[in-house]
C-alpha cells in the first residue's frame, strides 16, 4: 500500500502561526502534526509516501528529508499553485501503482484507523462527527454507502463530515481530468468522487479517532490529547529540590531547576533552561531551545522554540510562537470576568478559558497585559506596561 499526503496548503485560518510555516508543520506535542500523520500511517504497514508540498515546503523537505529518520520512504510532489485538492492529487498521476491512501496532510487519527481503512476495497472516504460540520464537506449515507457529498454549506444537512481520508485507486485519475473549477475556482476532489457516489461505488468508514485542527486555539485540546498518550523519557538534569509530578518528559540537554515544580503530562524539548522556582501545568508542551525562569507560571500551552518566558510571567491556555520574549511581569489572561466563552478576531472559540495566539518573533516590554482571546501577528513590539487586546496586524510597534 502506498500513501499520497496533501501537505501543500498554507492553513490560513492558523494565522498568524502559518506566517513563517505551513499548518502541517505546528507542534503538538514537540511534533509536526505531519510527523504524527506518518507515524501512524508507518505503524499501519504503510513505508513508501508521496507528499504533495507547496506552500513554505522548504520546511517540510527538511525536517523529513527522504523518511530516513522515521523509517520510511519520501517522495515530494511540488504543487507549485494551490488550486484545490483535485489539483494537488493530480500532481501525483502515474507515481502511484495500484490502491493507494490518499491523506489530508494536517489530521490527526490512530494506526488501528488507517490500517482498517487500507484493507478495505477503494473507494473508501473516512467520515467522522463535528459540532461544527459547516467548516468542512458533509456526507450522507445509506447503510455503508455514501449517497451525498457537499463542500461547505452554511447550514450542512448533518454532523457527519468528509474527515480527509480516503482509500483510491489510479482510476480517480482520470475522473480528476473530467472536472472543472468549483465555485471557489478551486479544484475538489470531492467532485471526482461524487462520480464514483452517483455510481454507488463509494462507502464510508467512521473513523474512531479523528482531530481536527482548524483554528489556533485547537492545537490546546489536540495537544492535551496527544500527551495523555504519550511515552515520557527524561533525558536532561532535574536538580534537587525540583518536583516533577506525573508524565513529565524533559529532553537532552535541559535543566530543570531547584525549586520548579512541573505537574504533567508536560513535555519538554532540547536545551531548555526552566526555573528556577517555574510552575509548569498540564497540558503544556515546550519546543526546543526555551526559557521559563524565576516565579513564571505557564499552564495548558503550547511554546514554540526559541521563546523566553524569563520572570514573574503567566501564560495560561495559550499559543506562543518562535523566538518570542515575555518582559518581565507580562501576564496573559485566560478567563472572562462573567465567564462567557472566549472570543479570538470575532469568532467564538468555544473555549471558557483561553488566552492569546501569539505570532513569531513577538517582544513584549516589562508588565504588559493580553487580554484573553487577543491574537497578536509575528514580530510586533509592545512598549513597558502596554495593554494588549483584539487582532493586532504584524509589525505593529507599540510605544
Amino acid at each position: 500500500m502506498e500513501c499520497v499526503v496533501l501537505a501543500a496548503g498554507e492553513g490560513r485560518r492558523m494565522r498568524p502561526l502559518t506566517a513563517s510555516r505551513p499548518k502541517v508543520m505546528l507542534p503538538l506535542a514537540n511534533r509536526p502534526i505531519l510527523e504524527h500523520l506518518l507515524v501512524a500511517a508507518r505503524d499501519a504497514g504503510i513505508s513508501d509516501f508521496t507528499l504533495v508540498v507547496g506552500y513554505r515546503e522548504r520546511e517540510v523537505r527538511s525536517c523529513f528529508g527522504n523518511g530516513e529518520r522515521l523509517g520510511i520512504r519520501i517522495r515530494y510532489v511540488p504543487q507549485r499553485h494551490q488550486l484545490g485538492t483535485g489539483d494537488a492529487l493530480r500532481a501525483c498521476e502515474g507515481l502511484v501503482s495500484g490502491p493507494f491512501l490518499l491523506l489530508n496532510g494536517d489530521m490527526v487519527t490512530a494506526t488501528g484507523d488507517l490500517r482498517a481503512l487500507a484493507a478495505r476495497k477503494p473507494g473508501v472516504i473516512g467520515v467522522a462527527r463535528s459540532p461544527h460540520p459547516e467548516d468542512f464537506g458533509t456526507v450522507r449515507m445509506e447503510g455503508d454507502r455514501i449517497v451525498e457529498l457537499a463542500e461547505k454549506v452554511p447550514k450542512p444537512p448533518s454532523d457527519l463530515i468528509n474527515a480527509g481520508a480516503y482509500l483510491l485507486d489510479p482510476r480517480i485519475f482520470d475522473l480528476l481530468e473530467s472536472i472543472g473549477p468549483s465555485e471557489r475556482g478551486e479544484y475538489e476532489i470531492t467532485d471526482a468522487l461524487s462520480v464514483l457516489i452517483r455510481e454507488g461505488r463509494v462507502t464510508g468508514y467512521p473513523m474512531s479517532f479523528w482531530l481536527d485542527v482548524g483554528y489556533p486555539w485547537d492545537l490546546l485540546a489536540a495537544n492535551a490529547m496527544l500527551l495523555e498518550s504519550w511515552t515520557f523519557g527524561r533525558e536532561g538534569t532535574v536538580e534537587p529540590g525540583a518536583v516533577l509530578q506525573g508524565d513529565v518528559a524533559v529532553g537532552p540537554g535541559s535543566v530543570i531547576r531547584t525549586g520548579t515544580v512541573i505537574e504533567g503530562p508536560c513535555i519538554i524539548g532540547r536545551d531548555c533552561s526552566i526555573g528556577p522556582h517555574a510552575y509548569l501545568r498540564g497540558a503544556t508542551s515546550i519546543g526546543n531551545d526555551c526559557h521559563v525562569g524565576h516565579c513564571s507560571e505557564v499552564k495548558n500551552s503550547v511554546v514554540l522554540p526559541g521563546t523566553k518566558i524569563p520572570h514573574l510571567n503567566y501564560v495560561g491556555d495559550s499559543v506562543i510562537g518562535s523566538s518570542c520574549n515575555l518582559g518581565a511581569g507580562t501576564k496573559i489572561a485566560n478567563l472572562r470576568n462573567d465567564r462567557g466563552t472566549v472570543r479570538a478576531c470575532g469568532r467564538d472559540t468555544g473555549r471558557v478559558k483561553f488566552g492569546a495566539v501569539v505570532g513569531d518573533g513577538v517582544s513584549f516590554g516589562i508588565n504588559c497585559s493580553v487580554n484573553a482571546g487577543t491574537v497578536v501577528g509575528s514580530n510586533c513590539r509592545f512598549a513597558p506596561q502596554s495593554y494588549i487586546h483584539g487582532c493586532i496586524m504584524e509589525g505593529t510597534e507599540m510605544r
